[in-house]
């Protein structure tokens, strides 16, 4: 593990909607990186703006402040530009969705999270990489926990004109079949391989997957059976490489559902990941 000074130079990338959720948060840390080190600091506006800065960096160290969604840009630029294990990374938690930083070990308060990054240590982490090139930080899940549904049901804050031309849209085009309950995930059938060993076939509905990124280069996987919550213990296996294909699903990787997609493979990249976290 490497131990950073605090008169490392810094480039603090304070993302947008950080500073709309929780502007004395945001302060505190900048008042706290400038204090211990040099820091250059960055206000983008968008994503574009954000990739920007991030590209100018230089040799300075980034310090994104933000969220799950810039903690993950910000390691999906830098492994797109092949650069993400050279360059250590540190974040300060600050927005609405914190769940993947607390479970990586980054402190969501403001004045612990930015004394880890002038005093932390650089901790190397395995990352998910699937076959489209999207980077997973923490788990897979399929199906996901919960699936947004368009129910074609404008807000209630609408103007009256959009409600009313949604619902002659729905007497015009039939609808499509769908689940009795409103949508809840399903049994999939689906074949699940690992290492290029099938676990699960496509004759076996299954309930849930889960492929997590583990030790030493391998995902932990567990898979279960259908129906849910029935006594058949899952099936628990590890390897590099994880494919599922079949019917078409959508899956759960962080902050976020993708899909559907009818293959999807995840590769385990070895200590792709320098973290910043408390020493």
């Amino acid at each position: 593990m490497a131990t950073f000074a605090t008169s490392d130079q810094l480039l603090v990338i304070i993302d947008p909607v950080a500073r709309r959720a929780d502007g004395e948060a945001v302060r505190i840390a900048k008042d706290v990186l400038s204090a211990g080190a040099a820091t250059k600091v960055c206000l983008p506006d968008d994503p574009e703006e954000f990739a920007r800065a991030l590209a100018r960096r230089g040799s300075r160290r980034p310090v994104v402040v933000g969220d799950d969604r810039a903690f993950l840009r910000t390691v999906s630029l830098l492994h797109r530009q092949r650069e993400l294990a050279g360059c250590p990374l540190s974040v300060v938690p600050v927005g609405p969705r914190l769940s993947v930083s607390r479970s990586l070990g980054l402190p969501t308060g403001a004045v612990t999270a930015a004394r880890a990054v002038l005093d932390g240590v650089e901790q190397r982490r395995d990352l998910l990489v699937d076959d489209s090139d999207g980077v997973v930080l923490g788990a897979v899940g399929i199906p996901p926990a919960a699936v947004p549904q368009d129910t074609g049901e404008a807000p209630a804050q609408a103007a009256p004109w959009l409600r009313t031309c949604r619902s002659l849209v729905r007497t015009l085009v039939p609808a499509r079949p769908g689940r009795a309950d409103g949508g809840a995930p399903g049994p999939s059938r689906i074949r699940v391989e690992v290492d290029g060993v099938t676990v699960v076939d496509l004759g076996q509905p299954v309930a849930a997957v889960s492929v997590t990124p583990g030790d030493s280069g391998v995902a932990e996987v567990e898979v279960r059976s259908a129906p849910a919550g029935s006594e058949e213990e899952p099936v628990r296996t590890v390897g590099r490489t994880v494919s599922v294909s079949g019917e078409d699903f959508r899956y759960r990787a962080d902050a976020g559902v993708c899909g559907p997609v009818r293959r999807r493979t995840w590769t385990v990249r070895e200590g792709e990941l320098g973290l910043v976290v408390p020493g």
